[in-house]
């Protein structure tokens, strides 16, 4: 596809970690490239699967790196998570395998999140950095003893730190899957909730729409998925033998988010 393609784009989707930051690194070309989107007229919105942190976080992860934020300008899995949530099972009390920002975000939505495995109705898995053997144990056993519906906010393997990467939420639900037989099921990339849920909220058509992101597995099925323009930028996890043997392909490959510029 003609890298022109992007003159034609209303609204960017931008992956964070990999795309526009490493760890707490921003990358020289991103304040460039977010201000050249708005100048042209254009609208961007940070969508992530990194349910470790709520949008408040989100906030000021990017006002610390520099980038002026505010909360109408995310689109993440734990939003996602709770609109898949409020319409398939409004009033389950949960049993939630994340932070405690996470479970914050589900409280604050309404939702009544217990520790008591006798009393759970669902589980909800998400990129959990204060996970403990007592999660897993639980998650094990309720998956285990009862036919509980068991949702993820994200299936990335790894998320990417300034010394290599750690295991992300799509790691521990293997460990659960090796324990238990069972996969949940997934709102985040690479399914289409997301990209569909942030054209929707601002009435943009697919074709109009970029996903922009470091991972062929989430950020680029998802924009294919979703119907979307897909960019993969090779500043993050993708390396030129991961997308030799992709067989899902990006419509452009850039080196960095930078290169957006010129084609706006």
């Amino acid at each position: 596809m003609d890298k022109h393609i992007l003159s034609d784009i209303d609204l960017f989707l931008l992956d964070m970690d990999g795309t526009l930051y490493l760890g707490d690194r921003l990358f020289d070309c991103t304040l460039p490239f977010l201000g050249a989107v708005k100048k042209a007229g254009k609208r961007y919105l940070f969508m992530t699967n990194n349910s470790s942190r709520s949008v408040a976080d989100y906030v000021k992860k990017l006002e610390h790196l520099g980038i002026p934020a505010v909360e109408e300008d995310f689109v993440t899995s734990s939003q996602a998570t709770v609109r898949y949530l409020k319409k398939h099972h409004e009033g389950a009390r949960l049993y939630v395998c994340g932070t405690r920002s996470l479970q914050k975000e589900l409280t604050d939505a309404g939702f009544d999140v217990t520790n008591d495995t006798e009393k759970t109705d669902c589980i909800v898995m998400g990129f959990d950095t204060e996970l403990t053997f007592q999660k897993l144990r639980d998650v094990s056993y309720l998956l285990a003893t009862r036919d509980l519906p068991y949702i993820a906010t994200n299936p990335d393997y790894v998320c990417p730190t300034e010394f290599g990467s750690v295991p992300d939420c799509g790691s521990v639900c293997d460990m659960i899957y090796n324990a238990t037989g069972k996969r949940p099921f997934v709102i985040g990339k690479p399914q289409p909730f997301l990209p569909r849920y942030a054209m929707e909220k601002y009435g943009v058509a697919p074709e109009r729409t970029a996903v922009v992101g470091d991972r062929i597995y989430t950020d680029i099925a998802s924009g294919i998925a979703a119907g979307c323009v897909s960019v993969l930028v090779m500043s993050g996890e993708t390396d030129e033998k991961i997308l030799a043997e992709s067989k899902e392909k990006p419509d452009l490959v850039l080196k960095d988010c930078g290169e957006i510029v010129e084609y706006l």
